[in-house]
């Protein structure tokens, strides 16, 4: 598996897809979280902000029967990406990016399920 590239678990679909950046920061933060063996990434759609739905990330440690989850690989360590299946429709096939710098520092999802974003980029429909 490379670097960045979530995988399949079981016979759901992968959900999102992370990059290396992503990746990366995400095995660092989980890194400093205390008892990181049980927890993973959730990625989820709330109702919600300015376009219709809002994109929400948390460490969480609970998985439901029809989340669907994904395998992650990073150079800082491995990881598990959760989506739980009422966001599957709104964020399958986004991409999960992290980006260090002056302008637009942190994560940020292209997602090619919306159809309409707001300036923040942090809600659309």
């Amino acid at each position: 598996m490379s670097v960045g590239t979530a995988i399949k678990i079981g016979k759901k679909p992968t959900a999102i897809i992370v990059t290396p950046p992503a990746a990366s920061k995400v095995a660092e933060l989980l890194a400093e979280e205390a008892g990181t063996e049980s927890l993973f990434l959730r990625v989820a759609v709330k109702p919600g902000g300015c376009s219709g739905f809002s994109y929400d990330m948390f460490f969480d440690s609970e998985i439901a029967d029809d989340d669907i989850v994904s395998e992650v690989a990073s150079e800082k360590g491995g990881f598990k990406v959760v989506v739980d299946s009422s966001s599957l429709e709104h964020i399958k096939g986004a991409t999960l990016d992290y980006r260090d710098g002056l302008q637009g520092a942190g994560f940020h999802i292209s997602n090619p399920n919306a159809t309409r974003t707001c300036g923040c980029g942090s809600s659309f429909s």
